[in-house]
């Protein structure tokens, strides 16, 4: 044999072998797929695909070869990738690439990918070669330690602030009560003393928004129906939006139960609508609805979506002025507000956020400039009774009154409501659509009223006048102020003669507020 034939005798024999070179196809721990070179509307056609690639997406190699290799690109940027990549051959450089890949159950994965050219011995294309790594845990461990971090550091924000702050606030507060008792019966001295307790209340208030976000506030969750929350708060939210902006309920009579803090949710639902008001001209439009949804498998592509589950969504909408993206990434941190200078915290939706997140449920934003903006809050759907909406009401108080008071009050039902109420309970009501009829029916009545109770939170000339002639015929003459936000104290009428109970109140609150108002010494 001759020294030639020796050599290719030898080279042959050192060529692997087909079953070896179908070994490391099949043993190969990244996912393998070759396919044609062409590309099609389903993708490139898949020839072969090796028991890895078959692990991470759960197709079978028959269920994969003939098929476009598209089915496991949900994005169509990758095709598009793709077809620009094949436009360059043969001079590219093979194409990395990373997303999203579907598999046969529908989940999601976040993959990285290298598609190489396969070229014969006379350098012409025959094949594509695609290799798929899953990067899924690592994704998900990465988008978990920056979310925690963020949350920890706010927590600890949060945290550091609440125990110095509220030290700081119950010494202004507690001193204020002290004072309160201690400067006699000065009222300039005590309307001072009380703005400044009412400033501690309001930072107070601001220190509990900070540990909602941090997730550090203490919760009272209880099993509630979502549909008679919304209900329950419709009056006092169209009132938030004044009359010149419109508040739609679309309410699913299906809607499950869930368990969250009712106090909490409702707040939630007042910063929602504040923002919605905010954001919408006089004419605009806020809608909230209420459905259930089911989110399947596959739906959660990252460690913060949504976790497969049944659950309840309450929606607050807008045909406001919209947010851009900048803005809607940083949309929940705290401090952050799009609002002049001191016309807000910037609180307000950090707490939103934080409330949402320690109740187990998740919040959506979808929004984009001069198209609006909806809130969607996912809260876990339970299957127990709403906890006392079947409970009797509280039995109400009787104060046993003889004392004549006068209603003013614009809406006809409420007026009528609690007019009634304070009737039965013993006194003598006139009542009154507007401060003009108010002083008509004290002229026509034979005793002068020893307490009007009014709306101030809009306090008009007409009140003031009403009230201003009632007091000169009356130095004792009491106030209780009904209002449906902020109410308007009465300057020329004494502090302790004025008691506020907001609207809505309950009927109980009323006859212990208009006794106590009485009962208060001059």
């Amino acid at each position: 044999m001759s020294a030639k034939s020796s050599k290719s005798a030898s080279a042959k024999s050192a060529a692997p072998s087909p079953t070896l070179l179908q070994g490391v196809f099949d043993n190969l721990t990244e996912g393998v797929l070759i396919a044609e070179p062409k590309l099609g509307r389903t993708g490139l056609r898949v020839l072969h695909a090796n028991p890895a690639l078959c692990r991470i997406t759960g197709y079978t190699a028959r269920e994969l070869s003939g098929r476009g290799h598209a089915r496991l690109h949900p994005t169509p940027a990758d095709l598009t990738a793709l077809r620009e990549w094949i436009a360059s051959l043969p001079d590219a450089e093979p194409l990395t690439s990373e997303g999203y890949v579907l598999t046969k159950q529908g989940h999601h994965l976040y993959c990285a990918w290298t598609i190489s050219p396969l070229r014969d011995a006379r350098g012409r294309l025959t094949h594509l070669i695609i290799t798929y790594s899953d990067q899924t845990a690592q994704r998900r461990l990465q988008e978990a330690l920056v979310h925690a971090q963020r949350l920890d550091a706010v927590g600890r924000l949060a945290g550091g602030v609440a125990h110095d702050f509220n030290n700081l606030l119950s010494v202004i507060n507690g001193y204020c009560e002290i004072l309160q008792h201690s400067i006699g019966d000065n009222p300039k001295a005590k309307r001072e003393v009380l703005e400044i307790h009412q400033a501690g209340q309001r930072a107070s208030g601001l220190v509990r928004q900070l540990l909602a976000f941090g997730r550090r506030q203490a919760l009272d969750p209880r099993v509630i129906s979502p549909n008679r929350l919304v209900r329950e708060n419709a009056d006092i939210l169209s009132r938030l939006l004044g009359e010149e902006r419109s508040l739609e309920l679309s309410l699913d009579d299906e809607v499950g139960n869930i368990r969250v803090d009712p106090t909490q949710l409702q707040q939630v639902l007042l910063n929602l609508v504040l923002n919605a008001r905010d954001a919408t001209r006089p004419t605009g439009r806020v809608v909230i609805t209420t459905k259930n949804r089911s989110v399947e498998p596959g739906y959660n592509r990252r460690l913060t979506d949504l976790r497969p589950g049944h659950y309840v969504v309450l929606t607050v909408s807008d045909n406001g002025c919209g947010m851009d993206d900048a803005t809607q990434a940083v949309l929940f941190e705290p401090f952050f507000t799009t609002k002049d200078e001191g016309m807000g915290t910037g609180l307000g939706l950090a707490l939103v956020y934080g409330v949402v997140q320690q109740s187990n449920g998740h919040i959506l934003v979808q929004s984009a400039p001069g198209q609006g903006t909806t809130f969607e809050i996912y809260l876990p759907f339970v299957q127990e009774e709403a906890a006392g909406s079947t409970g009797p009401l509280a039995p109400l108080p009787s104060t046993r009154g003889r004392e004549t008071l006068l209603v003013v009050e614009e809406d006809t039902v409420v007026r009528k409501m609690v007019s009634g109420i304070l009737t039965a309970d013993g006194y003598d009501v006139m009542e009154a659509s507007s401060p003009a009829a108010g002083l008509i029916e004290v002229k026509r009545h034979v005793n002068a009223p020893h307490l009007v109770i009014v709306d101030t939170a809009d306090p008009s000339d007409d009140i003031f006048n009403m009230l201003r002639e009632l007091h000169a015929h009356h130095a004792g003459l009491r106030v209780l102020c009904t209002p449906h936000r902020e109410a308007h104290r009465v300057d020329f009428i004494p502090l302790a003669q004025q008691q506020t109970l907001p609207k809505p109140f309950a009927l109980s609150a009323l006859l212990n507020s208009v006794r106590q108002l009485l009962d208060a010494a001059l």
